[in-house]
């Protein structure tokens, strides 16, 4: 039997993705109540300028004040949407002291302060839920959390950024450059203003620091993460890549390492493989590889911004705490029991994709081969071309640490013969 008393929800923020939360609260009412086992009432909806024209939300409903809408008591679920550390986090926490649950959208907050927002919410019994966080509409985060949870996943790696994968995308199918990718994104609504977040790799890199410490049961907090954006990736990278069936995408790589000992989680630009499923993920979509011991591999895909995917994850999470609100139960909370350290950049192994600009004379190539020797770093394949006393050598390695790699380069710069390192490229997915 439905229960006839509604649960109220109070929204905070009514831009692109609250504005969409609450039309499909309003249109999919009957919908959502049979799903939930109750009706769920939009109670509240703060914002910053109450007189702009709000299609389909009484304005009764609209404040400016968003503390005293948390602290109402009657409120079962606040729905966050309004992005950044403050007033984001105290709200949240003012919430949970006045007994409603939560669902953010926040990846900034929850990256930088998930293990204290988990633990408020675990004090007052509270639930946090956060798919709207990672990857927009793409269900990752709850099958981490729950479908996966009796498995071992070793390594998550994705996309996870719409903008930059539309601009990579871009240059890789058209030979753009990077600023002509980039502004056609921004044309297109795919970029902000100030895309700095995106391109810069802010906004993966917290996500990475969400999904690892999902994925591990271990504390990753945003400055754990490394870091490099994508703004030095030309068209000459993507015809290296080519030439070696590779493509560029700009991913986030979680990995268990090989002991179990530790993890890493990193963001940047990377080769991977054209037959890799990666790969063929375009436009402006999201894809994630999980793969763990007893599942194997799974790819999850799907568009990862947006009022609509962002609001559809939202709307999932909170018919979720709903049901628990009226069974009495909190879902999955904080799991963080494995304490496992995060090792620095310093420690990943991977191949590398090296362009040199290099002098056209003997003997170049045996002294270049001889500083990858004296770091221990093995070479897979070179490459040369060159006249009129300029050349062009690329060189591929075997797996090797990154320390060892910035060592390599560092006395490359040494070198007479060699007039510059033109890009360096990590290559993932084999």
């Amino acid at each position: 039997m439905m229960r006839t008393r509604p649960l109220k929800v109070a929204l905070l923020g009514c831009g692109v993705v609250g504005s969409e939360v609450a039309r499909i609260m309003t249109t999919h009412a009957a919908d959502l109540a049979a799903r939930i086992g109750a009706p769920v009432e939009l109670a509240g909806v703060a914002v910053r300028r109450p007189s702009k024209v709000r299609e389909g939300i009484d304005p009764a409903l609209v404040t400016t004040d968003a503390t005293a809408l948390v602290k109402r008591g009657d409120i079962d679920v606040v729905v966050e949407v309004i992005g950044g550390i403050e007033p984001a986090r105290t709200l949240i926490t003012t919430a949970f002291e006045h007994g409603a649950s939560v669902v953010s959208a926040n990846k900034a907050l929850l990256a930088q302060d998930g293990e204290a927002l988990h633990a408020a919410a675990l004090d007052h019994d509270a639930d946090l839920y956060y798919e709207a966080a990672v990857a927009g509409a793409i269900p990752l985060i709850r099958p981490l959390r729950e479908s996966l949870a009796g498995d071992k996943v070793n390594r998550v790696l994705g996309i996870v950024n719409g903008t930059t994968n539309f601009i990579l995308d871009k240059m890789d199918s058209t030979g753009a450059g990077y600023q002509e990718a980039l502004d056609e994104a921004t044309a297109l609504g795919y970029a902000e203003a100030d895309p700095t977040a995106d391109v810069e790799g802010f906004d993966a890199a917290a996500k990475a620091a969400i999904l690892a410490g999902i994925a591990f049961h271990t504390r990753v907090r945003l400055d754990d993460v490394y870091r490099e954006g994508m703004t030095e990736v030309t068209a000459a990278d993507f015809a290296s890549a080519k030439e070696m069936g590779c493509t560029i995408k700009l991913l986030a790589i979680c990995e268990r390492a090989a002991d179990g000992g530790s993890v890493t989680a990193r963001v940047h630009p990377a080769m991977i493989p054209l037959e890799h499923p990666l790969a063929s993920v375009r436009g402006a979509y999201n894809a994630v590889f999980v793969e763990a011991d007893a599942a194997g591999q799974l790819m999850f895909y799907g568009p990862g911004a947006g009022g609509s995917p962002t609001a559809s994850a939202v709307l999932g999470d909170l018919v979720a705490v709903c049901r628990n609100r009226l069974g009495g139960a909190t879902g999955p909370g904080d799991s963080a029991y494995t304490q496992l350290p995060v090792s620095p950049m310093g420690d990943v192994v991977t191949r590398y994709h090296i362009s040199l600009d290099v002098a056209d004379k003997p003997g170049v190539l045996a002294q270049v081969a001889t500083v990858f020797a004296e770091h221990g770093v093995s070479i897979d394949t070179v490459r040369q071309s060159g006249k009129d006393g300029e050349a062009s050598l690329v060189v591929v390695t075997h797996r090797a640490a990154d320390a060892a790699l910035t060592g390599v380069v560092d006395a490359l710069r040494q070198l007479d013969t060699v007039r510059g390192v033109a890009s360096i490229m990590r290559v993932e997915g084999e």
